[in-house]
């Protein structure tokens, strides 16, 4: 749980704001005690301030997920973006397996093949997030968000037994990635709040700023595991969120994804134009399903 001045600077908002939220009934799991109000620290403010003009991708997105329509570009987009994200973080699901996963809930196992059981729990908890932020695309990007994403795509597997590994949480324990160090787990909060913060001020979002977001996101690497996916759906959602063609970092550019990541402070080039090739790719996806962009 959190007060209502921490809720009130994770999102920008005024105390008195929040406090009519609670009193509204706004904020489901909010409770009085006292006089002082506590709110569980996964919600999220009431939709509000969304995009006069939903994009025509995000509009599709949203009209094939609700009528489960298979063929589609929703449909593509679950079983692609999922097995691209899950596959450059080692799942040993093929794209077949996703995709059988995602229309059948069932997974055909050849005699003696071994599939390791979290590699299935996080490809159905990851369609999960991924619907979440189709539903969530405009509202704002918060650390309680984040957090939900986390728990959302973790819930389940192995690691969530193991009490160190904070499911939905920040990390307790120091990590890196690729060699390369990232935030101590005492200073997380305050760099993730530093960038949310930074992010915010930008009054017209670029695709560029979303990637500059994910670099510095990687750089501080918030929870113990699962960074990278967690990283990716946020950049998926801030392209729907802003009007900007999203896209999958696939298996073949993973190589030069990671380089890019590594050579952002010398040369943005590198993952700015991973990013973009990626993108060139959802474009021809979204030509081929007559979605204009």
């Amino acid at each position: 749980m959190v007060s209502v001045s921490q809720f009130a600077e994770q999102f920008g908002l005024s105390e008195r704001t929040v406090r009519n939220y609670c009193k509204a009934g706004k904020l489901p799991g909010a409770i009085l005690v006292g006089k002082v109000w506590s709110i569980p620290d996964d919600a999220l403010p009431p939709a509000k301030g969304k995009s006069k003009r939903v994009s025509p991708l995000l509009k599709a997105l949203r009209e094939e997920k609700e009528s489960r329509l298979r063929g589609g570009i929703y449909h593509r987009t679950m079983i692609d973006m999922t097995y691209s994200s899950n596959h450059i973080e080692g799942s040993k699901l093929t794209h077949e397996m996703t995709r059988m996963i995602f229309e059948t809930h069932t997974l055909g196992v050849e005699a003696g093949q071994t599939i390791n059981v979290d590699d299935i729990l996080e490809t159905v908890n990851h369609f999960r997030c991924m619907d979440f932020i189709i539903d969530h695309a405009e509202e704002r990007l918060s650390e309680p968000m984040i957090r939900l994403l986390h728990r959302m795509l973790k819930t389940g597997t192995s690691n969530a037994e193991k009490d160190w590994f904070r499911v939905g949480e920040y990390k307790l324990l120091a990590n890196e990635v690729g060699g390369i160090s990232t935030s101590d787990p005492k200073d997380v909060g305050p760099d993730m709040r530093e960038l949310l913060r930074d992010y915010r001020s930008i009054k017209e979002v670029r695709v560029e700023d979303i990637i500059a977001f994910h670099q510095r996101f990687e750089c501080i690497h918030p929870f113990q595991d699962g960074n990278g996916r967690v990283g990716r759906l946020i950049m998926f959602k801030e392209c729907l969120g802003h009007g900007i063609v999203p896209f999958i970092i696939t298996d073949e550019l993973r190589l030069f994804y990671y380089r890019g990541l590594r050579e952002w402070d010398n040369t943005h080039g590198y993952l700015l134009d991973t990013c973009l090739t990626a993108q060139n790719f959802y474009k021809n996806m979204m030509d081929y399903f007559r979605i204009k962009y």
